[in-house]
């Protein structure tokens, strides 16, 4: 028994990743699944298919291996956040498809509750701002659209989880309901300063807490696999969303270093230690990773269409067949024009959180083409990271360390990316010979557990860097671009 399977249950696909006693990959496993978009701005999947490409991408991964589960000494679990779910104890069934992350179909009630002046309470409590982001107006919504379903919330007949939760659910059976203090933390239901789910926010949504899970620590004995599923027990031990699971995979440990990961959106991470800041900056306060019962913190900043834009070329436009494609159009575009994409599909997340604006494009012209609406649509992922950096250097001034960003997710193979990213933010950017840091930290987490991987300290030490992007672009030209792209964002929330 020296491997590892990490599960990666992300927004578009799942994934299953072995990892052998040298925390190198040994095989993968991808599959995708079907997005469900019932009304603009609302986004679903079914929750059968985020637990069946879990099993299929496990099962196809071992096979590919040559392993059997009896090989696997644990499991690792991260996940796309915020996502939301809720089903019957007994039957396993939802009562209702899961609310993506994405979703802005509760906007209403968060403008209503910070009308009310809720939002000081909430991000006292939880580091969070009142958005459709997070869980727990999801769950409202739920809970409102059947009389029944809040009676049977209190009567301890429906659970609630996150995708973490529904996946260890399915995985023993139905034998644990529990998560962990990362993923706790971004449900707005959760006290980040005193470790446990806050009554008052509770009570302030009408969220029966029967519903809610057990929280543990990131690695943790989170319960075994029934062993009539992958055809053993198998300790699950480790647990963390996907963005805390990618800032211990880029061994960002001590106070200031910062990483950011490039999937369907962009998430940027600055650890601030065993102390949390509250943002000026519209910044979120939440939990980095939780070990051995002690809480480290960070700030982050979110960005809700970064890899999805890519998508939207290919499936909305039709003008790639695959994202590969990008950056050779990207490098074809006409630099006499200056496209600016603002990619707000479903709003715009940090700084801004406005969830009711959307997408907009200035600059058109006759000449305006696939490859100037590619190089706008990697740009726009770059100036978004901009703006999260420069909140973040505001909240956290001095403290904040070299400015270096350490990059992880599947545009980060763009070189093209990469170097505009390094050029826009005036920083170095560095990239790591392991992409996959978000399955590599949830795989840390269960092998350290385990007993198999290092401790913190030497994994720190063990992480290796592919490439350092360097800005080439010279201060004016970096200015006067941010400058066009902010007085683009400034046009598309005043619409």
């Amino acid at each position: 028994m020296t491997h590892i399977l990490a599960i990666d249950q992300g927004t578009t696909s799942t994934r299953a990743i072995i990892f052998d006693a040298d925390m190198k990959i040994t095989a993968v496993a991808q599959e995708e699944f079907k997005q469900h978009f019932p009304a603009s701005g609302w986004v679903e999947h079914a929750p059968e298919d985020l637990w069946d490409t879990t099993l299929s991408t496990c099962t196809a991964v071992l096979e590919k291996a040559g392993l059997a589960a009896t090989d696997v000494t644990a499991i690792g679990i991260t996940n796309q956040r915020e996502t939301t779910l809720v089903w019957d104890r007994a039957t396993g069934k939802p009562v209702h498809k899961a609310i993506v992350w994405q979703d802005r179909r509760t906007a209403d009630t968060c403008r209503a509750l910070k009308e009310a002046g809720h939002e000081e309470l909430v991000t006292d409590v939880t580091g969070l701002l009142l958005d459709p982001y997070f869980s727990s107006t999801k769950i409202k919504w739920i809970l409102d659209q059947d009389d029944t379903l809040r009676d049977r919330a209190r009567a301890g007949e429906l659970a609630f989880g996150t995708v973490d939760t529904w996946v260890i659910w399915n995985l023993t059976g139905g034998a644990r309901h529990v998560t962990d203090a990362t993923n706790a933390a971004r449900t707005m239901l959760y006290d980040i300063h005193k470790g446990k789910w806050s009554s008052r926010i509770c009570d302030l949504l009408d969220i029966p807490m029967e519903m809610l899970p057990e929280v543990l620590d990131c690695a943790a004995d989170f319960g075994v696999t029934d062993a009539g599923i992958l055809g053993a027990e198998i300790p699950i031990l480790g647990v963390a969303g996907d963005q805390q699971a990618a800032t211990i995979g880029q061994a960002c440990f001590e106070p200031g270093m910062m990483k950011s990961t490039y999937g369907t959106g962009c998430f940027a991470l600055m650890n601030t230690g065993g102390m949390s800041v509250k943002s000026h900056n519209r910044l979120l306060t939440t939990i980095a990773y939780q070990l051995d019962g002690k809480t480290t913190y960070a700030l982050e900043g979110a960005i809700f269409i970064a890899g999805a834009v890519v998508q939207w070329l290919r499936d909305g436009l039709g003008i790639i067949e695959d994202a590969k494609e990008t950056q050779a159009l990207a490098e074809q575009a006409d630099p006499a024009q200056d496209l600016v994409l603002v990619p707000a599909f479903v709003g715009l997340g940090a700084p801004y959180w406005a969830p009711d604006c959307r997408g907009a494009v200035f600059g058109l012209t006759r000449g305006s083409g696939p490859a100037e609406f590619a190089r706008a649509a990697l740009e726009s992922v770059g100036y978004q990271t901009r703006d999260l950096m420069e909140a973040m250097k505001g909240d956290m001034g001095e403290r904040a360390q070299s400015g270096v960003l350490r990059v992880d997710g599947g545009m980060t193979a763009s070189d093209w990316t990469m170097q505009f990213l390094s050029d826009i933010i005036g920083a170095p950017v560095d990239r790591p010979e392991v992409l996959e840091s978000t399955a590599t930290g949830a795989a840390w987490l269960a092998g350290m557990r385990a007993g198999v991987y290092p401790s913190m300290e030497d994994f720190a030490k063990s992480w290796a860097r592919d490439r350092q992007f360097e800005p080439a672009m010279d201060r004016d030209t970096r200015d006067a671009k941010y400058a066009g792209w902010k007085k683009a964002v400034d046009a598309t929330l005043s619409v």
